[in-house]
């Protein structure tokens, strides 16, 4: 078995206008970034549709509703929020993006890959049960957790969370269902000013390790392995879901971490180990952020080398 990557050329069709730092050349950069010859073992499939069953697991019909009628049916955008458009093909990415990581969840859990890499667009993680936020209209990684325990019986999943900005819609998803944990490492005070330590969960466990800006490499893998590992060892999760977002680099111009290229691959390698020690490898990454191209596509080549056991 080796790693798998999904994706779809309709996440190339999400059009959020001009200047907008979610943008399609963020995908062009992630997977030209996985073409030289180190990826030739590299499987490669097609992203599905998610199913509404799927992604009404995380979101109501009412929403998910209101999404998919506010995709404009001209070469015009709609504003959910200030910086939340639709455009005609922005409903078909969203599905997509969600059938992704469902997809991957099955392919891990039937041992037909050793993990897998979506490389998806829109991210997800601001989406909340009922909300569309921060670029995000489904949120991709819950959809995939709980598609992760409700179909495939894990007790234990957890999504780990590295972005810059903390994932409030994971987390108020997540928040009051059983078997889940939510870990995530962030810029204090950056938007959406959410995932202080205070915030636990209910029925869900919540894990939040904010950092303040200027964090370097040094401070950051002391945050993760004395803070995060530790309680995601406790937790001993049964699958494992990342929310990759790679805008903690120090490139990227969104928000002021200082992580390099090499702490994506030291990341994921922590949590690959996590991951062999308690849930059999299992593994789903998710593309979240990362807005400086030549930064992202450099710490996607990592993170993809360390799941392909590079």
């Amino acid at each position: 078995m080796t790693t798998l990557l999904f994706t779809h050329p309709v996440c190339l069709q999400h059009d959020t206008g001009d200047y907008h730092p979610e943008c399609a050349d963020r995908i062009k950069a992630a997977l030209a970034a996985l073409e030289s010859e180190d990826f030739s073992m590299l499987l490669r499939e097609e992203a599905p549709h998610v199913t509404m069953e799927q992604l009404m697991r995380a979101h109501p019909l009412s929403h998910i509703d209101h999404v998919l009628e506010s995709v404009p049916h001209s070469d015009s955008h709609h504003h959910l929020d200030p910086d939340t458009i639709l455009s005609r093909y922005s409903g078909e990415a969203a599905l997509r993006a969600a059938g992704a990581v469902v997809a991957a969840v099955d392919a891990v859990a039937k041992k037909q890959a050793r993990n897998c890499f979506c490389a998806v667009r829109p991210p997800g993680h601001h989406a909340e049960r009922d909300g569309a936020m921060g670029f995000c209209f489904f949120n991709n990684a819950a959809v995939g957790a709980l598609h992760a325990r409700d179909v495939h019986g894990y007790q234990r999943v957890a999504i780990v969370d590295f972005d810059v900005h903390h994932g409030n819609g994971t987390q108020h998803i997540l928040w009051d269902e059983e078997g889940m944990l939510y870990a995530s490492t962030h810029q204090e005070h950056a938007y959406p000013n959410t995932g202080f330590t205070e915030e636990t969960g209910g029925k869900g466990i919540m894990v939040n390790v904010p950092l303040p800006a200027g964090t370097n490499s040094s401070d950051y893998r002391t945050a993760f392995a004395d803070i995060l590992i530790p309680r995601l060892r406790e937790y001993k999760p049964d699958f494992l879901i990342i929310s990759a977002g790679f805008d903690a680099h120090a490139a990227d111009p969104l928000a002021h971490l200082r992580l390099t290229t090499a702490d994506f691959s030291w990341i994921t390698h922590q949590l690959l180990k996590v991951a062999e020690d308690f849930a059999d490898n299992r593994v789903v990454s998710v593309l979240e952020g990362g807005y400086d191209l030549r930064a992202l596509a450099a710490s996607v080549r990592e993170h993809v080398r360390a799941l392909m056991g590079m």
